[in-house]
């Protein structure tokens, strides 16, 4: 009776060391990746057998078999998450199997600037991001989204600052939103929020002048000094008269020379018809455009022009009569240059 015990006992223990050094084996069978990393894509709501054709399209699963025994073992076809992932060159099934069921995945930079509309934001995004373009437009087109956080269809634009931001892949539209309202209101803290209103503006109305500012002025360093302009005329009740709302309104950015028969759109962006700021952004306003703002020069300044040496700078005036003198010198520079519309 003992010594079938101590047989058993053998047998149990020779079962366990061959069951270890088989799962050594088998953990350590590689992906053939070759020298470079491979970009893994599961998309949200996939299955175990989707990821299995995910590997397979961008690297190779030797042996079907001891990956799915592995993969059973650590309960990962129950525990599929989405996102984007990087399999390293040399990596074994386990170490694999591991990394996904930890949902271990490699964010995207995700960059954008110079944007004018809320389309163009979405067309930027699309195909970074699991959210595509018609699924950002749709959530931006529903006010019902964000309204209670303060913005409607004609603002929203103003939460989105352009830099470089890391996201991950697997974000939807409601992910990325939620995302970059938590930058902004990281960006608007006490200190800005306190410099607006020492102007007199709500942070919503910096956005707002900014975006102006940053399509009025190609030179960085001239921006605080044509918002101190602007602030000039909002102070004394005078229209804004800014060619950058005109493009807006009209929705035609390609325009280099705004005429008479532009100015005559009826829209609440026309700044030569109504007084004050438009209802939102003409674009997303940059940092620098915002602290332009925020840091707007004190001058006495109510006009300016851009310089006939097209330079990129302004010619700025207290008076109408020589604002007119400055204007005339840039129109015929515009018509020696040919350049009418």
């Amino acid at each position: 009776m003992k010594k079938g015990r101590i047989i058993l006992a053998a047998a149990a223990s020779l079962l366990l060391i061959a069951l270890f050094f088989m799962w050594k084996g088998y953990s350590g069978l590689r992906l053939n990746t070759g020298d470079e990393s491979k970009v893994l894509l599961i998309p949200t709501g996939s299955t175990y057998q989707d990821v299995i054709d995910s590997i397979n399209t961008v690297t190779r699963i030797e042996n079907q078999k001891v990956f799915d025994w592995i993969a059973d073992r650590k309960g990962y076809p129950q525990h599929v998450k989405a996102g984007r992932y990087m399999i390293d060159p040399g990596v074994n099934y386990s170490g694999l199997i591991d990394m996904l069921r930890a949902g271990r995945q490699k964010p995207v930079n995700v960059t954008f600037n110079n944007i004018r509309t809320l389309a163009q934001l979405a067309g930027r995004l699309g195909g970074r991001i699991e959210g595509d373009s018609s699924s950002l437009m749709a959530f931006f087109n529903d006010e019902r989204n964000y309204a209670s956080d303060g913005f409607n269809r004609a603002t929203i634009i103003s939460v989105f600052l352009p830099n470089t931001y890391q996201i991950f892949w697997n974000t939807d539209a409601k992910g990325f939103y939620s995302r970059m309202l938590k930058e902004y209101h990281n960006f608007w803290n006490q200190d800005r929020i306190a410099r607006a209103k020492a102007k007199g503006l709500t942070p919503l109305d910096v956005s707002i002048l900014a975006s102006i500012v940053d399509d009025e002025v190609a030179k960085g360093d001239e921006k605080p000094r044509i918002a101190g302009v602007y602030l000039n005329r909002l102070k004394r009740g005078m229209l804004l008269q800014s060619c950058p709302t005109i493009k807006f309104a009209l929705n035609d950015f390609t325009i280099t020379r705004v005429l008479r028969k532009h100015l005559v759109v009826e829209s609440p962006y026309n700044t030569y018809k109504y007084k004050g700021l438009p209802p939102g952004p003409v674009g997303c306003p940059s940092i620098q455009g915002i602290e332009a703002v925020l840091n707007a020069e004190n001058n006495d300044y109510l006009y300016f022009a851009a310089k006939a040496d097209f330079s990129g700078y302004h010619n700025f005036s207290r008076t109408l009569s020589e604002h007119n003198r400055y204007a005339a010198q840039y129109q015929a520079e515009l018509n020696r240059r040919k350049i009418f519309d």
